[in-house]
């Protein structure tokens, strides 16, 4: 059976005992009902190898599978798993994994062989990767003799384990989990969730709605497969409460007569969390204080960050209530992943915190004075977005003359960082609006745009088009560039003392060292600073909890570790060059800024970490600094950046 026909037989599969009108085939598939008619003849000799399988036709009702329980559930799961034969790597341990996570019954090695035409130590190299990668999700990869490849875990690590797969491979692998299954699967869930945001007045962002998606496909499989989640009754009884349960019970019970599935309290309250911890696009004035009236830590959290980040910046963020609006927003959802133990992705973190490693290391250190809340380092760079969002407003001026409309599918806090880059760079435009993908027709039917600026691929809507990175990189400026009559020439400023030279010196500077742990090297740096009285002993170790909650790679082989300021009597910069990379959390460093820097003058710090960061960007310059073998020659070069 080819693809069309292999859809048409899930269609009936799902919906056996009902009968399905051949115009709904066609309509559902985009083929004409002759084709319809012609797949369904292929279908029937298909089935033939399934006793109880049979088509029935009824005139004017249209065609239905007649088929038993056990022959049923057979015909799903070898539906499920055909696939190509012939993949490439990367491919093919994405598909192993996947078969691995969603198989109830023990996997043997040679049956991965004879499937992908690949010898044993192919697929054994395969499974090492693999297994390595499942302990990330505290599963295990059990190889028993005479049995097979089992997986050891909980049912809500396997979830969660199938909902990251496109971690597991460095080129990504987004669109696989959603290309296991039907479109007819797809459209149903999609449309029932379209029907629940308008029932409710929900405006979920993109990448929410997407992942609910993804999430609702892998409960039905596994429901199906008798393959539940288990929940605590405390747990059930705490999720059942709030508004999203009821959200999340009217979403399945749209959704169970078309799979004939009934999902257990425990599914319910799972799916329901991520509503809890989803991102929603801008809500009105009312809404956002009445999230913060019905929950005090969340007040707190926001005014504790827009306190203490207007006193490190010296800017008024309070100014701002673009920034208070998407901030409570944010982290009302933020808060919710925190309390109910929901892990959180950002697949930019690298970069946020290469490109704006000043504001990200200021609110790590807000953050840490948080009583109660561990805040990962994920969570921290999204809030990173706003602030620097709001202070990119707050510092410049917007002029107006091409009239764009900007389709992110992002959360609010990287739609804004986005719109205000563009509108800083770009004097030439004006921003009309920044919405998700499902709101770009309506807005087109009653604004007139010049320019569409997306983050992800559309269809032709009539108005020019052009796709960019979220952070907006430096090719995607240019691209910009070209698509736009004037650009706003970037403001020379006068050439200021670095910052960087200012606090080094040629005795804290230890060039082509040999270190094997970051954290050996952390220790020496700083070790050299308490001696020489610019730290205070505590520093030291300060610096290396410091860094095991948050790797201080900041890309292109640079780190920046640092401990807190109160533990410095003098600022003082202590610089490493490595013969050889070493590891450095999820990087690998050779340059490396012990930065021991009091945050008296937010001014300068800033500029501190601008030049570390113009660093990044210049590969000839980083390597020119590694061959450096003489301290006063390295500075000399460092301070032409």
């Amino acid at each position: 059976m080819n693809e069309r026909q292999q859809e048409i037989l899930q269609m009936l599969v799902s919906r056996h005992h009902e009968y399905v009108l051949i115009k709904e085939f066609s309509e559902e598939l985009h083929c004409s009902e002759k084709t319809v008619r012609n797949d369904l003849k292929v279908i029937q000799e298909s089935i033939a190898d399934y006793p109880s399988a049979k088509l029935i036709r009824k005139p004017g009702q249209g065609i239905c599978l007649e088929i038993d329980g056990r022959d049923r559930a057979e015909l799903y799961r070898e539906l499920q798993t055909r696939g190509s034969s012939h993949v490439d790597e990367e491919d093919r341990i994405v598909q192993i994994a996947y078969f691995l996570l969603m198989n109830t019954d023990p996997v043997v090695v040679q049956d991965l062989v004879d499937r992908y035409y690949v010898s044993k130590s192919v697929i054994r190299k395969d499974l090492e990767r693999i297994g390595d990668w499942f302990k990330r999700f505290d599963l295990e990869l059990l190889s028993k003799q005479k049995v097979g490849l089992m997986i050891e875990g909980t049912e809500l690590n396997r979830r969660l384990a199938l909902t990251r797969l496109s971690q597991l491979v460095d080129d990504g692998a987004d669109s696989f989990i959603s290309a296991q299954f039907t479109q007819h699967e797809i459209t149903i869930v999609r449309r029932r969730l379209e029907e629940l945001q308008e029932r409710f007045d929900l405006h979920l962002t993109d990448e929410t709605f997407e992942r609910i998606v993804v999430h609702t496909l892998l409960m039905i499989k596994r429901t199906k497969l008798q393959q539940t989640i288990s929940l605590s009754e405390k747990e059930k009884t705490m999720i059942m409460v709030k508004k999203e349960y009821r959200w999340t019970v009217a979403f399945l019970e749209g959704i169970e007569p078309y799979f004939s599935v009934r999902f257990p309290e425990a599914e319910q309250a799972y799916l329901a969390l991520h509503f809890l911890g989803g991102k929603f696009r801008y809500q009105d004035d009312e809404a956002i204080r009445e999230l913060t009236g019905h929950d005090n830590r969340l007040g707190e959290v926001t005014d504790l960050l827009l306190r203490k980040l207007s006193e490190m910046h010296g800017v008024d963020f309070y100014s701002d209530p673009e920034l208070f609006n998407g901030l409570t927003v944010h982290l009302n959802s933020t808060l919710n992943r925190l309390t109910y133990g929901l892990p959180v992705t950002n697949v930019m973190l690298g970069d946020i915190k290469r490109m704006y490693p000043f504001m990200f290391d200021r609110i790590m250190l807000v953050l840490e004075e948080l009583e109660g809340i561990e805040v990962p380092e994920e969570e921290a760079a999204y809030i990173t977005l706003h602030f620097q969002a709001s202070l990119e407003r707050l510092q410049q001026p917007i002029t107006d003359v091409k009239r764009v409309v900007i389709v992110c599918h992002m959360g609010m806090g990287m739609s804004q960082l986005l719109r205000t880059k563009i509108e800083r760079k770009f004097t030439s435009v004006l921003v009309l609006a920044s919405i998700g993908k499902g709101e770009l027709q309506s807005f087109l039917e009653t604004s007139e745009a010049d320019l569409i600026i997306s983050t992800i691929s559309l269809p032709d809507m009539g108005v020019p088009a052009i796709v960019v990175s979220p952070l907006l990189g430096k090719q995607d400026e240019e691209r910009l560039k070209e698509r736009l009559t004037y650009l706003e020439d970037p403001v020379q400023k006068g050439q200021k003392e670095s910052v960087i030279l200012k606090f080094a010196n040629p005795f804290l500077v230890f060039l082509q060292q040999e270190g094997s742990s970051r954290y050996e090297l952390i220790r020496k740096l700083a070790g050299t600073l308490m001696d020489k009285g610019f730290v205070d002993h505590a520093y030291i170790e300060n610096a290396m909890i410091r860094e095991r909650m948050s790797a201080t790679t900041i890309g292109a082989g640079i780190a920046i570790p640092h401990g807190h300021p109160d533990l410095i009597h003098q600022s003082a910069i202590a610089i490493a060059t490595l013969r050889e990379p070493i590891e450095w959390g999820e990087e690998k460093v050779s340059l490396v800024f012990l930065l021991a820097v009091k945050s008296t003058d937010p001014a300068e710090s800033r500029q501190l970490f601008q030049e570390i960061s113009h660093l990044t960007e210049n590969p000839e310059r980083i390597e020119q600094l590694l061959s450096d073998r003489d301290a006063m020659t390295f500075l000399t070069h460092l301070g032409a950046v």
